[in-house]
């Protein structure tokens, strides 16, 4: 159980929920959160946004019953957490392009922090939001507002990309990446996928992702897997 320190709202439907906890995590993992008792049956899976040393944030858009509760709530509110869960994204060294396409972006940030000077690249469709935290932690900030992120980037200059946004962003980034490949560049491409989940344990299969190996679960093998190892049907 956590207590709330603050609910902030950004923009139309996004907020900024800080929770008391010294449970820690790291960049990509992720919680699940539930602020109600029965119902909804299950509880929320929010990426860590940020980790600090009496407390973990989540960045969140509103899309349904369990994050609009969460909308609601205010300072000294007690929030259920488990986690952290899942496997995050790789401490790496080299040059490094981040890619955030909406919500996407909440991961992102804590990667930033333990990834000096890399370059950021943030894609909204309609308004933007906390770019301002971004740009100090970037060697270069590019933000984009009714376009196409990916457009801005050349993955063939950097050793590593990490890419979360939606669904068709995630097919388009391993596109690039196969790109960068035939180009002679060695760029690893790793991708946070943003499947529903259930238990965020491994337990009941619903996350389930397809691989080259055979199928996966987001939750506890992900939710970052390199790209070269998931297959996209649509």
């Amino acid at each position: 159980m956590g207590m709330v320190l603050s609910n902030d709202r950004l923009t139309d439907g996004v907020y900024h929920l800080k929770v008391e906890t010294n449970s820690g995590g790291e960049m990509g993992q992720f919680y699940m959160l539930r602020a109600w008792g029965a119902y909804p049956i299950l509880s929320r899976p929010l990426s860590i946004h940020e980790v600090k040393e009496d407390s973990v944030e989540f960045l969140y858009h509103v899309v349904g019953e369990g994050t609009e509760i969460f909308s609601r709530l205010t300072h000294g509110d007690s929030v259920e957490l488990e986690g952290p869960f899942g496997t995050g994204f790789p401490q790496v060294e080299g040059k490094v392009a981040l890619i955030g396409g909406g919500i996407g972006i909440a991961p992102l940030y804590y990667c930033a922090k333990q990834l000096p000077s890399c370059d950021i690249f943030l894609g909204f469709s309609r308004e933007a939001y906390r770019t301002e935290a971004f740009r100090p932690l970037a060697a270069e900030l590019t933000v984009d507002v009714g376009g196409f992120i990916l457009d801005r980037v050349d993955f063939s200059q950097y050793d590593h990309v990490f890419v979360c946004g939606p669904h068709p962003m995630l097919k388009a980034a391993q596109l690039k990446g196969i790109a960068a490949e035939e180009v002679g560049s060695n760029t690893k491409v790793y991708l946070s996928l943003e499947n529903r989940m259930a238990c965020g344990i491994g337990a009941c299969l619903v996350c389930s992702v397809s691989c080259r190996d055979g199928q996966r679960k987001a939750c506890a093998d992900g939710p970052v897997f390199l790209s070269e190892e998931v297959i996209f049907h649509d």
